[in-house]
């Protein structure tokens, strides 16, 4: 991360959302990372989200719960002990098949393994498709943001799930690479989006299992 702006360099506006931000940040990794880190953090996720989204008036919240991920991966990286399994699920948009896939995994396998999404090209929102198709299965996704997958990230997973992301997936030594072939939910029906969600519950109910009895 290349980034070297600071709340203050922001408008008027964004300075306020993102002042308002940073309280609840700063007390969930004070003793983990300093000040500066996670505004930093908090700055570069905000401006990266804003690339890509229609929707600024959530812009902030988003950020916040975008450093946040970030900010977890980092420190499970930098730990000394071993965690939890962590899985990465990308494709192109990050607005269908990786989103539900991630819904998935946390409905069926809870807080055993960390889970996380990103696109190679972010779309500025959920396909609404894929999200009354989860919701039919008792999965809600509504509150999902699609976003770029981030290198503390990568580091931080022991799986890469790809889903079509094409040749900018990250590539980082010792991880499992995967690519699953499914069709991608944009503009399809209900119903087809309904086989790509039965599809992808059955191939991350083989990943849980893999993942919670390996660590690779």
């Amino acid at each position: 991360m290349t980034n070297n702006h600071s709340i203050h360099d922001m408008p008027a506006v964004e300075q306020r959302h993102l002042m308002a931000a940073m309280t609840p940040l700063l007390r969930q990794f004070a003793g983990v990372f300093d000040e500066e880190t996670i505004e930093r953090f908090l700055v570069d996720s905000f401006e990266r989200l804003a690339a890509t989204s229609r929707n600024p008036n959530f812009l902030s919240v988003f950020a916040e719960r975008f450093a946040r991920e970030r900010l977890g991966a980092m420190a499970k990286v930098e730990a000394t002990t071993e965690g939890k399994p962590g899985v990465l699920f990308l494709c192109v948009h990050n607005a269908g098949r990786s989103q539900m896939a991630a819904g998935w995994l946390r409905h069926i396998a809870g807080d055993r393994i960390d889970v996380y999404t990103g696109g190679s090209e972010p779309s500025d929102s959920l396909n609404p498709v894929a999200v009354e198709a989860m919701a039919e299965v008792g999965i809600n996704i509504s509150e999902e943001f699609p976003k770029p997958w981030t290198e503390e990230v990568v580091k931080a997973v022991d799986a890469v799930i790809s889903m079509g992301c094409g040749d900018v997936c990250p590539i980082f030594p010792g991880k499992k690479y995967t690519d699953w072939e499914l069709d991608d939910p944009a503009g399809m029906t209900l119903e087809g989006v309904r086989k790509v969600r039965d599809e992808l519950k059955l191939r991350v109910e083989g990943l849980r299992d893999e993942l919670l009895a390996t660590k690779f």
